[in-house]
């Protein structure tokens, strides 16, 4: 196998356009993916792989070999050290970058459950965030989330970083706030909002019935139209000097409570 030396090699150059550029990511619909973790779900999901990079000194046949062996000959490509450094996110690495295409779901396509429970997002801005609320989708075996707005890249390799590759085990749908509204109503599924002038404390809402629990972000919460057009608006009671928590654990305790009620 041909040992790709140079920094200057046209594939080097694409996986460093996919690190810099969310518009590489979104034209080509390519995303990076490293760790053990999320290599092991990136493939136990299916998703297309462009093209798996490694390097020699990094890696342990033990752990090189069974993940590589599930990649097409043609497709995998052994770099130097010096080179697997350049293109690496993330410091420890496992000696593998993967280019992948990730699912894309619409809300036309969504698979939900008959009671589904989802999450809504607006405005999400951190990458880690949206990382951690995606594990926590995975852990609560939640039917999607639906991020309205976006104001991060879903691609952006640190999301599939913080999320530990549970961005490839949850269906993920990007729109509009509008768009989203209108398929939640079509389903009569409620809308809970959460907001800090809410009345109502999210452990008085009964989450039994087909649930879509909307966060917004820490700096300014939830804009008026998710407040006026909620089923109800919910709130953590806060007992401390903050008057809120980290939208990722906000989320997770909200949907726990949720999942407590339906294992009743």
């Amino acid at each position: 196998m041909e040992i790709i030396s140079s920094l200057q090699n046209p594939k080097i150059k694409q996986i460093q356009r996919l690190q810099e550029k969310a518009s590489e990511r979104k034209k080509n619909n390519l995303t990076l993916v490293e760790g053990r973790k999320e290599i092991e779900l990136a493939l136990k999901a299916n998703v297309p792989i462009q093209s798996a990079f490694f390097c020699q000194e990094l890696i342990r046949p033990a752990d090189f070999e069974p993940i590589l062996s599930k990649i097409a000959k043609n497709k995998v490509f052994q770099v130097t050290k010096q080179v697997f450094e350049r293109i690496a996110y993330r410091e420890n690495s496992f000696g593998i970058v993967l280019v992948v295409e990730p699912p894309c779901y619409t809300l036309e396509n969504l698979h939900l459950s008959e009671n589904p429970l989802l999450v809504v997002l607006e405005n999400v801005e951190k990458p880690g965030n949206l990382g951690a609320i995606l594990r926590t989708a995975d852990a609560a075996g939640l039917d999607a989330v639906v991020v309205c707005n976006p104001q991060t890249d879903l691609l952006n390799p640190n999301v599939v970083r913080s999320s530990l590759g549970c961005i490839f085990t949850t269906q993920v749908v990007t729109c509009t706030n509008e768009e989203a509204l209108a398929f939640l109503k079509k389903r009569n599924i409620q809308i809970l909002a959460t907001a800090l002038t809410a009345s109502l404390p999210y452990t008085q809402i009964d989450f039994r019935k087909p649930t879509a629990l909307v966060m917004g972000t820490e700096a300014t919460g939830l804009s008026d139209f998710w407040l006026q057009s909620a089923t109800q608006n919910i709130i953590i009671p806060m007992r401390g000097e903050i008057d809120s928590m980290n939208v990722s654990v906000a989320t997770a305790v909200v949907v726990f409570e949720a999942l407590r009620q339906r294992n009743k």
